[in-house]
């Protein structure tokens, strides 16, 4: 797995920023870049397992590996889930997803970096700016 960075600068405190990643609503519009009908069932808890999932309920087994409040969060990827299986035994088990938030003078910096197979790496940097830019939308504009 390689390491991947994307960033974002967002005229909002991390408070914000981190209700628009996480919020029930909010979360489905940002991630529709990745896939029509996002959303994910937890309850965002360290240790809490995470359904990533997509219109057809189909997407990522994850957990929560860490979750400080407007700074931090990280998720494990542990498989994937397909026709209402879970298969832990993918390339994914063990990736990593971090979200770190930044604020200084009523900016946040919101970094991302993340594990990668080879094949997916194009379809990241052509999905994430996108989403990023729908989070710094969806911060800015409330």
């Amino acid at each position: 797995m390689d390491k991947m960075k994307f960033n974002i600068e967002i005229i909002a405190s991390a408070e914000k920023v981190w209700s628009i990643l996480w919020g029930k609503e909010s979360y489905s519009a940002w991630t529709a870049v990745f896939a029509e009908g996002s959303k994910v069932e937890t309850d965002w808890k360290k240790g809490s397992k995470a359904l990533f999932l997509d219109s057809k309920n189909e997407g990522m087994v994850s957990r929560i590996a860490e979750n400080i409040p407007n700074e931090f969060m990280s998720i494990e990827h542990l498989g994937i889930i397909k026709d209402g299986k879970e298969d832990l035994n993918q390339v994914w088990k063990g990736a990593k997803e971090n979200y770190n938030l930044n604020e200084k003078d009523g900016k946040t910096e919101l970094l991302i970096t993340m594990d990668s197979n080879a094949e997916m790496q194009a379809y990241f940097e052509n999905t994430w700016p996108k989403a990023l830019y729908q989070v710094k939308l969806l911060a800015e504009s409330e």
